[in-house]
């Protein structure tokens, strides 16, 4: 084995080819979860492009819903801020909030000062607890439903009209003279109509599925659709938007300045972020123990077929070079050059292994220092590729000189 070793060609570092051999899997594997990444990214971002716009084509767009108002003579205005929202609304006019919630306590005490003047009809979308509070004084929301087609169960003219309607999302109660509770499901309305002073109404819908294009052909929704949005000749279609300035300072009720509140780095990502965060983590470990060294004896097993010393040392030596074990293949050389050493120099087998025995020995028979023969044979690991084979060269050598001496 010794021969071979050190006839075999052993670079004293990884080669180009060996490092792409190396990391070539864990390359192949980041490139994989990168493209997927971005074709989840696309993905995610079509399917939520142009959510309740009335510009919209999408499935979950609201193109339909605005072409049938304008051929009714109602005209849709679209507004992204507070500020436009509320100079454009008025009497004559239906405001439409698509997601309330997503508007700051400043923002709904200014929108709700303007529901109150305007003498319009204002319709919140999916308004939760962050925003029923304030936009809808006396409404006390209950928990989300599922969407499902019901049945108004009310005297609302628009719901008797439109009869079923997908309805369902968030769901309220409210104590209010004159409120409409249509749509009920467990006892609690999916879709609310509330009195507002000087002539203003509230509706409140509990999701905006009959707002969609994709369902706006279902049940009566387009129907329901038609007469919420287009009792007034002029739509306003609010969507509210980060970039509205209003949404990070104003003024108060008292005059004081409000403070935007601000948001940890954590809370600004997506909670399915943090979720494919820790599935990648919960990946490498398992790949990590996987691709583990497993301890433990080595399993005896007869070869199906013969097969050459020279390969199987080649082979041995290749996985030792793999795995950079230079500890295991020097102790393999100095055992074998000891084994054959033994007999050469009158040293029993069993004596072989032990410097007290075999040292003597060797110095009797050659000239050099008993300190360079233990070094040689019974010494520590090759730093690198480059020692381990000048370890093998010369035990080569020492093996020569003791068999001409």
């Amino acid at each position: 084995m010794t021969a071979t070793v050190s006839s075999t060609s052993t670079s004293t570092s990884p080669t180009a080819r060996h490092i792409w051999t190396r990391a070539r899997g864990l390359l192949f594997a980041l490139a994989l979860l990168i493209v997927a990444g971005i074709v989840m990214a696309l993905v995610r971002s079509d399917a939520r492009h142009g959510h309740l716009d009335p510009r919209s084509a999408d499935p979950r767009g609201s193109l339909a819903v605005a072409e049938l108002l304008a051929q009714r003579g109602v005209t849709t205005r679209v507004v992204t801020t507070l500020d436009q929202a509320t100079t454009a609304s008025g009497p004559d006019t239906t405001l439409l909030v698509t997601t309330p919630d997503l508007l700051t306590d400043h923002q709904q005490r200014i929108l709700r000062g303007d529901m109150d003047t305007a003498g319009g009809r204002t319709v919140l979308v999916s308004a939760g607890a962050p925003s029923v509070g304030t936009l809808a004084p006396g409404v006390v929301p209950g928990t989300s439903a599922p969407v499902s087609a019901l049945s108004p169960e009310c005297s609302l003219p628009a719901a008797a009209r439109a009869g079923s309607v997908d309805l369902g999302g968030e769901r309220y109660t409210t104590d209010l003279p004159g409120s409409d509770v249509c749509y009920p499901r467990d006892g609690l309305a999916t879709l609310l109509r509330i009195d507002g002073p000087a002539g203003s109404d509230t509706v409140l819908l509990g999701s905006p599925d009959i707002l969609h294009n994709e369902r706006l052909d279902k049940q009566g929704n387009a129907s329901l659709a038609l007469q919420l949005l287009g009792s007034r000749p002029h739509l306003v279609w609010y969507l509210p938007s980060l970039q509205d300035p209003s949404a990070t300072s104003g003024t108060g009720d008292g005059g004081d300045r409000e403070e935007a509140t601000e948001q940890g780095f954590l809370q600004l990502i997506p909670s399915g972020w943090l979720w494919a965060t820790l599935q990648l983590a919960l990946a490498a470990v398992l790949a990590a123990v996987w691709r583990a060294r497993r301890l433990g004896p080595l399993v005896t097993e007869q070869l199906p077929v013969a097969i050459r010393a020279s390969e199987t040392t080649e082979g041995r030596a290749r996985l030792y070079r793999r795995a950079n074990a230079r500890d295991r293949a020097a102790t393999v050389l100095r055992t074998a050059t000891r084994t054959r050493l033994a007999p050469l120099l009158g040293v029993p087998l069993t004596e072989a292994h032990s410097p007290d025995a075999l040292l003597p020995a060797l110095s009797a028979r050659l000239t050099a220092g008993d300190a360079d023969h233990r070094d040689l044979l019974f010494g520590g690991t090759p730093a690198d590729d480059a020692a381990l084979t000048l370890l093998a060269d010369r035990l080569d050598a020492l093996e020569r000189e003791v068999r001409t001496s």
